[in-house]
């Protein structure tokens, strides 16, 4: 399984990752893979970010950010000379035992979809 986590549905560098995703989705079940996201946008915004991408995975929301701070993602960030708190833009492959096989960090989210898809044929 994939979890990833990003900051915000129908901002562009969220839309750009999930549709990498969603046009890569037929490749990483081939491998094994379900595709996870989560965010702290309620579900109602989950719905329109779903249905106007044509999103073909789950999105889950974490609005209270419980599920952010137990995977260690929910933090200080800066953006634009402002400082506060929210999700990291971070990715965990789940085994399946259910430990975490591998973390994507660095990645830019144009290529997220690809650099899982690397790593995953590379095994």
């Amino acid at each position: 399984m994939l979890i990833y986590f990003y900051p915000k549905a129908l901002t562009p560098g969220c839309t750009t990752q999930a549709c990498g995703l969603r046009d890569t989705k037929k490749e990483l079940e081939k491998l094994g893979v379900v595709i996870l996201g989560i965010s702290p946008d309620s579900p109602k915004k989950l719905a329109q970010f779903i249905e106007k991408k044509a999103l073909n995975f789950t999105l889950l929301s974490d609005e209270n950010h419980q599920v952010a701070e137990q995977f260690g993602v929910w933090g200080e960030k800066k953006f634009m000379g402002r400082t506060y708190d929210g999700i990291h833009r971070i990715s965990f492959l789940i085994d399946e035992q259910g430990k975490i096989q591998q973390v994507f960090d660095k990645f830019k989210t144009g290529e997220h979809h690809q650099v899982v898809l690397d790593y995953l044929q590379s095994l």
